[in-house]
């Protein structure tokens, strides 16, 4: 789609129907407009918020307010993204269909007053939904402004209790195991006298404890995000056919924390993944950071804004949209930290170098009324352009100096990191680290459980590859075992997977087979320890690797405390490293240690090991490391792999230099200062600057001043 090609698009939700005081087509649409274009806006995106407006009561539609927001975006050379209005439902009904309230327990309703509280497989929702969208894209789709449609808004919010929904479960459980005999001996209902006579024996997940069950329901749960996500998706490709608009793509927003969210399988049903990046701004982007920063819906550290990128990239394995991201101060009312001049170039360069083909702001202006009131836009509550207008401004003009040539990007990666959706839920329910480290809970004297286990073991991989100034690249299992694993060593020579916990034997076999044909593998904890039912496997562990890593375990343990580490057989491991939250007793059988414990009893174990396995190689890291072991760990995997090594690295700890390819076959490089201090580059080849067209020799010298980033093309 040319749209998506020429450039990067570029803008912010808009919201004229949220003034005030000003009514559609009066002076302020056209100054907003107006506004918009000197910031160099290309897109904006429209309509997905207010049902109770395109439909005031049942059945009665008020199509037209739109018209002018379209006409006059179309005159200025604004293109827009049309969304569908299903995830915040009108209160007439509510009122006409209380069933469609979502339960967060079984006969209990959330209520109603604030968004998303839907369950969106209920027959009169979507009968409701369908009704309002075909009247909504009949109308518009045929907008010379419209050049793509959001369905829905971050969709999976809910894990839905209703009763139709945990029928609709029994039905689907029915259908994968056959009979109540099948699913006893698979989910091992033996155990606590669970084994079902009929299907009606099956509780709901209210009291659930058994893992398997709670794997089942959330594997659930998604289909039903996935199956109404495809549902609009495909309701609003009829419409757009019927009238010749093959042009235009249809997505959704992906908020990457959502519960039912299962993001390889939601994006297949659309044309392009679009996500919304929310990151700490200001002191949270400052590097060097030594700050380990919990991480939840907004990301906190220059690593994990990477990070999200890489995983939107990993989602379709294609370029995506920023379909939200940070205007100014995010969340709430108490989370102001607008960003410091540069950092939204900072960031939105960041974002492009890994893919990102659309830059979009939440929101144009700021709110007066609503729980988002103190969620900045790019201007403020007096809607008088200021010091972030100016910012995002100078970021417009980036946008159109670069032109195609920083469009339809690939990134370049030093080592692939699997993400794992189904290993997370089940670490999230059967969580295998604690907050004992913390301390735990005082007053119970237990430590409590860490529901982020799979992210908190797959975060210190990423971290250490980013301190170590490796790009990463996020690769899910269904993405990994769709390609022979010669092929996919053959281009990515480090994966890394770590807490891999639910998987099928051919999934362990693959990873088995990609060392063997001259990968590096490295496996972190739990990685081979259940099948794809959630059921610890007879095996030794890790399961299908042990003999590939020359090593197995039969025991581990949560640590209370980090543990010193002692390196062996020549490895560099600076001083201060640490073990932390967990230690599998590795015992060594064929393999040399790296790393070993400093401790009366966790000494007799290895903490890293490794092994030449075929032309490759696999290495098992029995803890999570932290900053110091994991970014020591990364760069030590780098020199023993295949990968060619590049005199593009960052030449201080405030920079971070990255690459990808573009669709003119050109290398560019990104190269930032994430820091109040100024920093020099010295160039290892010689560049053109995409946005001065300025060019420099090999070795001249790029001078980066405050949060500065610079945009290059390689011309050796």
């Amino acid at each position: 789609m040319q749209h998506l090609t020429d450039r990067i698009l570029f803008g912010a939700a808009y919201y004229h129907e949220y003034q005030p005081t000003s009514r559609l087509g009066s002076r302020d649409l056209a100054e907003d407009l107006r506004l918009m274009k000197a910031a160099g806006f290309t897109v904006i995106r429209v309509g997905e918020s207010v049902w109770s407006t395109w439909e005031p009561e049942n059945g009665v539609f008020d199509l037209d307010w739109l018209q002018p927001v379209l006409d006059g975006a179309h005159e200025h050379g604004i293109s827009v993204v049309l969304g569908t209005p299903t995830y915040a439902v009108p209160m007439w009904l509510a009122r006409l269909h209380p069933e469609i309230n979502a339960d967060r327990a079984t006969g209990q309703p959330v209520g109603w007053g604030a968004r998303q509280e839907i369950d969106y497989s209920h027959p009169a929702f979507l009968f409701h939904a369908e009704r309002v969208i075909r009247r909504i894209v009949e109308r518009y789709a045929a907008h010379p402004a419209v050049i793509g449609f959001q369905v829905d808004n971050e969709p999976g919010n809910e894990i839905l209790h209703n009763r139709q929904v945990f029928e609709r479960f029994v039905d689907r459980l029915r259908a994968t195991y056959g009979t109540v005999e099948a699913l006893n001996d698979e989910w091992g209902l033996t155990y606590w006298s669970h084994r079902l006579s009929t299907w009606a024996d099956l509780w709901t997940p209210d009291g659930n404890a058994q893992p398997q069950y709670d794997l089942a329901w959330r594997r659930f749960q998604a289909s039903i995000t996935t199956d109404f996500i495809g549902w609009q998706a495909d309701l609003v490709r009829g419409i757009t056919e019927r009238i010749g608009r093959d042009d235009q793509f249809v997505t959704t927003c992906i908020s990457y924390e959502r519960a039912t969210v299962q993001d390889e399988e939601l994006v297949r049903r659309l044309d392009v993944t679009a996500g919304n990046p929310y990151y700490r701004m200001q002191d949270g982007l400052e590097l060097p950071d030594a700050r380990p920063f919990d991480q939840h819906w907004t990301t906190s550290g220059t690593w994990a804004l990477y990070a999200t990128a890489d995983r939107m990239y990993g989602s379709k394995q294609a370029p995506f949209l920023v379909t939200e991201t940070d205007a100014q101060a995010i969340g709430m009312s108490w989370s102001n930290e607008p960003a410091y001049d540069g950092q939204w170039r900072q960031a939105a360069w960041a974002l492009v170098s890994r893919g990102a083909t659309m830059i979009e702001y939440w929101h144009w202006h700021t709110l007066h009324h609503g729980v988002e009131t103190y969620w900045g836009g790019v201007l403020p509550h007096s809607q008088e352009p200021g010091r972030v207008y100016e910012q995002i401004a100078a970021l417009g003009a980036d946008f159109a100096a670069a032109g195609d040539r920083v469009t339809e990007l690939v990134p370049d990666s030093d080592v692939a990191i699997l993400f794992s959706n189904e290993s997370k839920w089940a670490l999230e329910e059967h969580p295998a680290f604690s907050d004992s480290a913390q301390g735990g809970d005082a007053a119970r004297g237990m430590p409590q459980p860490d529901r982020r286990s799979f992210q908190t073991a797959r975060d210190a991989f990423a971290r250490g590859a980013f301190d170590a100034g490796l790009q990463a690249a996020t690769v899910h299992p269904s993405q990994l075992t769709a390609v022979p694993a010669a092929e996919y060593a053959a281009a990515h020579p480090v994966l890394v997977a770590t807490a891999f916990t639910i998987a099928d034997d051919a999934q362990l076999q693959w990873l088995e087979a990609y060392a063997a044909a001259g990968g590096h593998l490295i496996i972190g904890v739990r990685t081979g320890y259940e099948d794809e039912e959630g059921r610890a496997r007879l095996q030794r562990k890790p399961a299908f690797l042990a003999e590939a890593a020359g090593v197995h375990y039969d025991e581990f343990a949560n640590l209370a405390v980090p543990l010193p580490v002692d390196a062996e057989s020549g490895f560099a491991l600076p001083e201060g490293a640490r073990a932390t939250v967990w230690a599998d007793g590795v015992q060594v059988d064929d393999a040399t240690v790296l790393v070993r414990y400093r401790h009366p009893h966790y000494g007799r174990f290895a903490a890293v090991t490794t092994r030449a396995h075929g032309t490759g190689r696999v290495t098992y890291a029995g803890t999570v490391p932290d900053l110091e072991l994991a970014k020591a760990l990364m760069e030590w995997a780098m020199t023993e792999s295949s990968a060619a090594s590049t005199p593009w690295r960052a030449a201080s700890p405030t920079q971070t230099v990255t690459s990808a390819t573009n669709r003119h076959g050109e290398r560019v490089r990104f190269v930032h200062n994430w820091s109040w201090e100024p920093s020099t580059f010295a160039l290892p080849e010689a560049v053109e600057d995409v946005l001065s067209g300025a060019s420099a020799a090999a070795g001249d010298v790029l001078e980066l001043g405050p949060w500065d980033v610079r945009v290059l093309v390689s011309r050796d």
